[in-house]
């Protein structure tokens, strides 16, 4: 859903906030490398905020299970968001107390806002995942749906 966003330049699926030195997708399934899976989103500030950028995050995922999204469980199925700065953390620390403050979701924020450290890119074939696989039964009966909420709400922020 970043890709689709105007002034995102580059969306790269991975894994972050782990132990293990590139770690492998079987390896961060097992839960026992600490990573999280991750997208790495290089974008022009000029165009898009990061504060805009959060808001999508926090519009596409429940950033309430820990440890969980969906049918998805374990800590690589985390929420977090790795910051770069302090600047990026006061945002990011700003954006979930203005969500908790409106009620936005029934239950407490559990995501996690650290340090970013190192980011691993996923093997070739979870990168432009959907792009790919669009046909198969979790991209129709899960990504589908969310893919079109999205387009809906962010219809003035989507590249031509």
């Amino acid at each position: 859903m970043f890709k689709e966003l105007k002034g995102v330049e580059r969306v790269l699926s991975g894994y972050s906030g782990g132990t293990v030195p590139n770690p492998t997708y079987e390896q961060v399934c097992s839960g026992r490398t600490g990573h999280a899976e991750a997208v790495q989103v290089t974008f022009n500030p000029k165009v898009i905020s990061y504060k805009e950028i959060l808001d999508v995050f926090f519009s596409i995922h429940d950033p309430t299970t820990l440890n969980r999204q969906g049918n998805d469980v374990g800590t690589q199925y985390r929420s977090a968001i790795f910051y770069h700065s302090d600047e990026q953390r006061a945002v990011a620390e700003q954006t979930i107390r203005g969500l908790e403050s409106s009620k936005t979701w029934n239950s407490p924020i559990v995501t996690a806002v650290v340090p970013f450290d190192k980011f691993y890119p996923a093997e070739d074939y979870h990168q432009d995942y959907y792009e790919h696989n669009s046909g198969q039964p979790y991209c129709r009966v899960v990504i589908n749906p969310k893919l079109s909420k999205f387009r809906s709400h962010y219809r003035d922020k989507l590249k031509g």
